[in-house]
């Protein structure tokens, strides 16, 4: 329990005299909080509700019922009389402009702002922030730096891993407050902190004090929420500004991160560095390029970390890892595709930033585990590969292909759906993609939510046709996803590759409002075993197996 009068005054002490946001004036009765929460149906006594305000909901109506349930403390956007509510004695009512960012600062004052004692990198990008965050987090630890990682797959906190809820990248603010205060008194010194777009339009981590922010791309993805490129690229910036915001004003004890000028890194093969190069110009942060492309002579802003020599294999990726101020270096890593030379260069671009010499570069990188759902392999002894991705946008989804095309001497057959309730231009964008660079598609589901399947699919359909595809000889749409990836091995020849993308390490999927289990690579194995004895595929559980 905490007093709401000691987290404001914590609040106010850390912002003071910056232009950090401030609390709120606040004169009512003074409560104990036991916890945040945004669900009225989990309050009890002595819980703070947040009325959350998001696209399509609002939690001002529950007020009244989070009241009725206890709550010491409302954190609202309105006043009491425009929520038509009347608050009883020993009730607190914050209002404040917005409630997710208040939350995000009370939540850091209740944990006692633990990002200012850890060197903080935050990832972000449309595609590959994941494993380039997994690849980062290992070539600090292979440099004897103590580091914590939270990201998609998992959260490392001195070696102890959790998975996170289902379908969350960057969780809400109190959780990612927890987190960085139980590596903090885990004796760690740094956090590598994937961050999504969604996070930083609703201020997850707006009292988080960044040191460094890396970027992979910035792509077609999350306009359905964003609303528009220029909004979803905003989203993403705002990461970068925040690196430009004043230094939280709590004594840090982490000489490394008092020491370290805060950095940005950029990749110079994206659409995004020229907008971002921009914004960053003139600014009073350093900046590193990475990227593939040659740097023309004359530039003025030559590649801080690329790669030559590049050989794709099945299984590895060999290339000569060259890094500003030093020699080349040879690598052999477990990472297929040449998106993953692209998540290898920000990782070692980020890691050089950070003072780590290059022969550990190298180490970390020939040392990185097998990513949960990140181009992983299925193999049941099998003629032909069998691999499972996350590939979940049209970017994505084209760099997978490719990836494949490096690692069979076959054909490519690519099974993945699109979500419903999301930015449905991917459902086109993402089956022209698979009609103009597989061989085979099978369209299959992917989280329809409270949509129809069938018109997802028709969509998706229509999508490959006008792109050259012929249903029933380059594609299928096999609603069941369990039947589809079932079909996909039918239909494989040896050599081929089957890649199966979308969902990745995920273990669940929605159909309605319902989260019914669900793993790609589990599902794939059945499959399998099923093809591999000539048997149909059997009931994975979901409701479209009928």
């Amino acid at each position: 329990m905490q007093k709401l009068s000691e987290l404001l005054a914590a609040w106010s002490a850390a912002v003071h005299e910056t232009h950090h946001p401030q609390p709120p004036a606040y004169d009512g009765p003074d409560v104990s909080i036991s916890y945040f929460t945004e669900k009225s149906g989990d309050v009890v006594a002595g819980a703070a509700f947040v009325a959350r305000v998001r696209t399509g909901s609002d939690g001002h109506p529950y007020i009244g019922q989070a009241i009725e349930r206890g709550a010491s403390l409302i954190l609202a956007q309105r006043s009491p009389a425009a929520a038509g509510v009347i608050v009883p004695p020993g009730v607190a009512y914050l209002q404040t402009p917005d409630t997710a960012e208040a939350q995000a600062w009370l939540a850091a004052a209740w944990e006692g702002f633990p990002s200012r004692q850890l060197v903080v990198i935050g990832v972000t990008g449309t595609d590959g922030k994941t494993t380039t965050s997994n690849i980062l987090f290992n070539i600090l630890r292979a440099a004897g730096i103590r580091a914590g990682l939270l990201s998609t797959i998992k959260a490392d906190v001195g070696g102890a891993e959790e998975l996170l809820e289902l379908h969350v990248t960057t969780p809400e603010s109190p959780v990612i407050q927890r987190y960085l205060r139980r590596m903090v008194d885990a004796g760690l010194t740094h956090c590598v902190l994937e961050v999504t777009s969604h996070a930083l339009a609703q201020h997850r981590v707006a009292a988080v004090d960044f040191d460094m922010a890396v970027v992979t791309n910035i792509t077609h993805e999350h306009l359905d929420y964003h609303g528009s490129y220029e909004a979803y690229f905003a989203a993403k910036r705002r990461l970068f500004e925040y690196l430009l915001q004043d230094l939280i004003r709590v004594p840090s004890l982490n000489r490394q991160k008092v020491e370290l000028r805060r950095m940005a890194v950029i990749n110079r093969d994206d659409s995004s560095y020229g907008p971002l190069q921009e914004f960053l110009a003139g600014r009073p942060l350093d900046v590193t390029r990475y990227g593939l492309n040659e740097t023309e002579a004359g530039d003025a802003d030559p590649l801080d970390a690329t790669a030559t020599d590049i050989a794709y294999g099945p299984h590895e990726t060999a290339l000569t890892l060259r890094l500003a101020g030093a020699g080349p270096l040879p690598v052999r890593a477990p990472l297929p595709g040449v998106f993953n030379v692209h998540n290898m260069l920000a990782a070692a671009a980020a890691a050089r930033a950070l003072g780590v010499v290059p022969e550990t570069i190298r180490d970390g990188l020939e040392s990185v585990p097998d990513l949960s759902g990140r181009m992983e392999r299925i193999d049941r002894g099998q003629p032909f590969l069998v691999v499972v991705d996350f590939a979940h946008t049209p970017n994505a989804l084209e760099r997978a292909i490719a990836a494949a095309r490096g690692m069979a001497r076959g054909r490519v057959i690519a099974v993945f759906g699109s979500a419903g309730k999301r930015d449905v231009a991917k459902r086109r964008l993402m089956a022209e993609v698979a009609a103009r660079t597989a061989d085979v598609a099978v369209l299959t589901a992917e989280d329809p939510r409270t949509e129809s399947l069938d018109d997802i699919l028709a969509m998706m359909a229509g999508a490959a046709t006008a792109a050259g595809g012929t249903e029933g000889e380059t594609f299928w749409r096999v609603p069941d996803r369990g039947r589809a990836i079932h079909l996909a091995l039918t239909l494989a020849r040896p050599e081929d590759i089957v890649l199966i993308c979308g969902k990745g390490h995920e273990q669940s999927m929605c159909f309605g409002t319902i989260e019914y289990p669900w793993d790609d690579r589990d599902a794939t194995r059945a499959a399998l075993a099923a093809f591999l004895e000539g048997r149909p595929m059997p009931d994975t559980g979901l409701p479209t197996f009928q």
